[in-house]
């Protein structure tokens, strides 16, 4: 099933088409995605649900430039990843996507605004202009008043702005956020709902992932995952009965590749070529922020 959005100004952000991925493991495939199509246009806002396994994660590690399909074609920023070098991954995922996840990954020992400056030392710019550009960020989603302070002087709503700050400074067309409520209590997830909710009126497409419904309740448009496919999407026709919408009939499959030991692939390092990741497409102890990973050393210097 192809589900998408169009605008006349330009390419959408994302486009997938039949795209699927598998996972050789000591020589048995496992497949995650069964040839899945999907755009995001330019401002759009919508939430990837579905159980564990469905395929929703590995599905946001492709949007997000941090593993490669292996059937079908995916463009972003209207460019086709399978013709892309790895540096050229690297620069175009901190070009055009900005990641926030669960466990906000900030540098410990470091203040929030060297935190959010961290992508933009990847793109050769300056340290003035860094942390210039990283305090205009931070003011916007409302922490100018907290700029020099560390993550352990914060409490988790504050690092998950500072997690989305540091996405956005880039000046993303998409933020892709795999559960950003996750590890916040109710008021202050809906806090940060809000936000994200802002900054799409702004322009900026939202795509986030989530098991829970009630968040993915507050999108313009819900996509549904079982079994590597796409069974539901709000702005699509509705499905005859009982037959799934996604692209050909839905095959048991095993969970999302995420069986032991599963890459994801592409993990990002420091903006350079992206190198095998376990299956969140991130290494241990290392996340991409803005398209690089943001577990260097734990040292206090700024970025």
């Amino acid at each position: 099933m192809t589900t998408s959005r169009s605008t006349a100004a330009g390419p959408p952000a994302i486009v997938a088409t039949d795209v699927s991925r598998t996972y050789d493991l000591d020589g048995v495939s496992v497949p995650a995605l069964r040839g899945v199509s999907l755009t995001v246009a330019d401002g759009d806002y919508l939430a990837i649900v579905g159980a564990s396994g469905s395929g929703k994660s590995t599905l946001m590690h492709l949007l997000g430039g941090l593993d490669r399909p292996t059937g079908g074609t995916l463009l972003i920023g209207g460019r086709d990843v399978a013709k892309l070098s790895p540096p050229e991954m690297a620069l175009l995922r901190n070009k055009t996507i900005g990641f926030v996840f669960q466990s906000f990954h900030l540098l410990a020992r470091t203040t929030a605004r060297d935190n959010v400056a961290l992508p933009l030392v990847y793109r050769g710019i300056g340290r003035r202009e860094r942390r210039a550009r990283a305090a205009e960020m931070l003011a916007r989603v409302g922490l100018a008043h907290r700029m020099d302070h560390r993550p352990n002087q914060m409490s988790g709503g504050e690092q998950q702005r500072v997690a989305i700050a540091r996405a956005l400074v880039t000046g993303p067309s998409v933020l892709l956020a795999d559960e950003p409520t996750g590890n916040l209590d109710t008021t202050t997830g809906q806090s940060v709902l809000a936000l994200l909710e802002s900054l799409n009126a702004e322009g900026v497409a939202v795509v986030l992932v989530t098991h829970d419904r009630d968040v993915a309740a507050r999108a313009h448009r819900q996509i549904v995952m079982r079994d590597g496919l796409i069974v539901e999407d709000s702005s699509a026709p509705t499905a005859a009965a009982g037959a799934p919408a996604g692209s050909g009939p839905a095959v048991a499959a095993p969970a999302d590749g995420v069986v032991a030991g599963a890459p994801a692939g592409g993990g990002v390092v420091a903006g350079a070529p992206a190198a095998g990741a376990p299956a969140g497409g991130v290494a241990a102890g290392g996340v991409a922020a803005g398209g690089v990973a943001v577990d260097g050393p734990a040292g206090g210097g700024g970025a």
